[in-house]
């Protein structure tokens, strides 16, 4: 039993101590124990809605029945293992180890949201690469702000595009039947998600942004009323090396495409 541990909030939404904990009071109503490490498992009560928990609430382990499963799975999700071959090794069923990727995926999530600044101390470097969702006929754009300094990545935002380049006749007419079945991505897309973008990362007042020469950006600067953008335009033919102002976001498109199987590129030259 962990006694130094101390409950940060009120876990249930509906109390008002749930997002303000000044003032908030508990205590502690016994214990429970269960199968696995750690066994001994304390249970609290909060004073004001009288609904209680335990040290568990607040794990990242909390109702996992495997939760000795979690760790080797982040590490061989990084390493790009396949959800079947983990399974394989693990003894689990594919469909659990999906769930437990979505589960790590929160976590992920939630872990870059509480170690985000305020405030951006640095320069920003903007970039996006493309991939596709479900088919190649739904390629999508991410849209990536990164640290030029830090390289920490502040957020990303997508906008959905339309399939293009050399397709033959049956694949053109199967994009027009999507097309008319789903609608045809907003052309402005691009544009629209860069200004949600800076919006949702970065605060009002200035700031140096570095981009390649992409034509939507500087239309999407002009959008953000309550930013000004000092902008650093390099152009996207330049080598891909550390001398390039652009390198923090290169670094983190290849990661992604390395790390994630389904943004992997289909093609890879060799030099």
């Amino acid at each position: 039993m962990d006694h130094a541990f101390v409950p940060p909030f009120c876990p249930r939404s509906s109390c008002p101590f749930h997002t303000s904990p000044a003032g908030w009071r508990y205590k502690r109503i016994g214990f429970y124990t269960r199968r696995c490490e750690p066994r001994c498992i304390q249970r609290y009560l909060c004073i004001h809605c009288r609904r209680s928990f335990s040290t568990q609430t607040f794990s990242t382990t909390y109702w996992l029945r495997h939760p000795e499963r979690l760790a080797p799975v982040f590490h061989r999700l990084l390493a790009c293992s396949g959800f079947r071959q983990i399974a394989r090794e693990l003894k689990a069923a594919p469909t659990s180890l999906l769930r437990l990727a979505s589960r790590l995926g929160r976590h992920c999530l939630l872990f870059q949201r509480l170690h985000q600044p305020e405030e951006p101390k640095e320069p920003v470097v903007l970039d996006g690469f493309e991939s596709f969702e479900w088919s190649q006929y739904f390629p999508c754009h991410f849209h990536l702000l990164v640290g030029k300094d830090s390289h920490f990545f502040y957020g990303f935002t997508d906008s959905p595009l339309r399939r293009k380049g050399r397709m033959t006749a049956e694949q053109k007419d199967r994009r027009v039947e999507l097309e008319q079945e789903l609608g045809r991505p907003d052309p402005k897309s691009i544009e629209n998600e860069v200004v949600q973008l800076l919006q949702i990362t970065l605060p009002p007042g200035r700031v140096r942004l570095h981009s390649d020469d992409h034509p939507a950006y500087p239309r999407a600067f002009r959008q953000v009323k309550t930013l000004t953008v000092e902008h650093d335009v390099t152009p996207g033919i330049l080598r891909r090396t550390t001398s390039n102002p652009l390198f923090p976001v290169n670094l983190l498109d290849l990661l992604i495409r390395h790390n994630s199987a389904n943004h992997k590129r289909e093609t890879i030259a060799f030099s």
